[in-house]
C-alpha cells in the first residue's frame, strides 16, 4: 500500500513538472497600455474610476480576449469571462448614457462603439 502511494506521489510530481508555467491566465492589460487607454478618456489627471475610464479599460480587455478566442475556439472558460466583461461594459454605457450624453458620445466615438 505504501509503495502504491509513493508511486502516485511521484507520478503527480512528474505531471506538475511537465505542466507549462502559464496554462491559461489571460494577462490583464500591460501597465503602459492601460495608462495610455486611461489617458485617452480621463476627465482629469487623477481620474481612474469614472464610467468612461471603466468603459475604455473593459473595451481594451474585450478586444484582447476576443483575439485570444479566435485562436482558441474551445476555451469556454475565457468565453464566459468575455461575456461578463461585455455585460459589465453595457451596464456602464447605459449608466453613462442616462447621466451624461455628451461624455457618452465622446467615449463611444473614441472607443469605436455603436
Amino acid at each position: 500500500m505504501l509503495g502504491f502511494l509513493l508511486l502516485k506521489v511521484k507520478m503527480t510530481m512528474k505531471m506538475l513538472a511537465m505542466r507549462p508555467a502559464l496554462c491559461y491566465p489571460m494577462p490583464m492589460l500591460p501597465i503602459k497600455k492601460k495608462a495610455a487607454v486611461i489617458k485617452k478618456v480621463q476627465a482629469h489627471e487623477k481620474d481612474t474610476g469614472s464610467p468612461q475610464v471603466q468603459i475604455a479599460i473593459l473595451t481594451e480587455r474585450i478586444n484582447a480576449l476576443s483575439s485570444h478566442l479566435k485562436k482558441n475556439a474551445k476555451d469556454n472558460h475565457s468565453r464566459r469571462g468575455l461575456l461578463q466583461m461585455v455585460a459589465d461594459r453595457r451596464k456602464h454605457l447605459t449608466y453613462l448614457e442616462k447621466t451624461n450624453k455628451k461624455v457618452f458620445a465622446k467615449v463611444s466615438a473614441a472607443m469605436k462603439l455603436k
